[in-house]
This record gives structure tokens, C-alpha cells and sequence, in this order.
């Protein structure tokens, strides 16, 4: 038996390949970069949008509450008066039996105006 080399055929083998051709995979940084900054962008102007507008629903609160303040104070009023007389009553029918007895005097010693304290009880609580 003889035994022959393996020779190249001739003109040789075409020559091998051997270098990386991967293709381009997502974008570049460059645009990943634009991408971020036009995402953040959109975001701070949301944050300064609604920073803005929760200051003005916050004046707008406060004027209410400007406005609603002579109302609410005339309702305190008409509320304390309508108290002192009951307590004045309260007073009279308590005290009918002593003779002398002013109702209504205020149990505090000056002439300035003392803005009576109202307990608030509880509706469980009250008799």
C-alpha cells in the first residue's frame, strides 16, 4: 500500500475568514445620551409645571380663607352671643332662691373683654 500525502489542490484553499463582522446591535451613546436628556428634560418641566401650579391652588386657599373670614367671624359671634344668653337664662333659673344675685356679670375682675371658652364634649359624652 502506498501511502500518499494530502497535497492542497491546486491554487490552495481560499483563505479563512477570521476576523469579527458582529452587526451593530441598539443605539449609540451618543444617542442613548440625547435619549436621557430629553427624558429628564420633560421631567424637570413636569416637576416646575406642578410646582407652579400647587403654589397657585396654595394662594388660592389662602384668599379663600380671606374672604371666608368675616363670614366665619360673624358666625362665631352670633354662636357666642347666642351661648351668653343661654347661660345668662341657665344662671337666673340656678340662682332665683338668692336674692341679689346678678346673672350675667362677668366673674372676672376688669373692664376688658374676655372671649368666653367653649368645652367641646363629646356627642357620646353629653347627657
Amino acid at each position: 500500500m502506498s501511502e500518499a500525502q494530502e497535497l492542497p489542490r491546486k491554487g490552495g484553499y481560499p483563505n479563512i475568514s477570521y476576523t469579527r463582522r458582529l452587526p451593530k446591535k441598539g443605539p449609540t451613546g451618543i444617542v442613548m445620551l440625547a435619549g436621557v436628556a430629553s427624558i429628564m428634560a420633560y421631567g424637570w418641566y413636569n416637576v416646575f409645571n406642578g410646582i407652579r401650579e400647587r403654589r397657585e391652588l396654595e394662594r388660592e386657599k389662602m384668599w379663600g380663607r380671606i374672604y371666608l373670614l368675616p363670614l366665619l367671624t360673624a358666625e362665631t359671634d352670633r354662636d357666642e352671643y347666642r351661648r351668653y344668653l343661654a347661660a345668662t337664662e341657665r344662671e337666673k333659673d340656678i340662682m332665683k332662691n338668692v336674692s341679689g344675685w346678678p346673672a350675667g356679670k362677668s366673674v372676672y375682675n376688669t373692664d376688658r373683654y374676655i372671649t368666653p371658652t367653649i368645652p367641646n364634649i363629646p356627642e357620646s359624652q353629653r347627657n
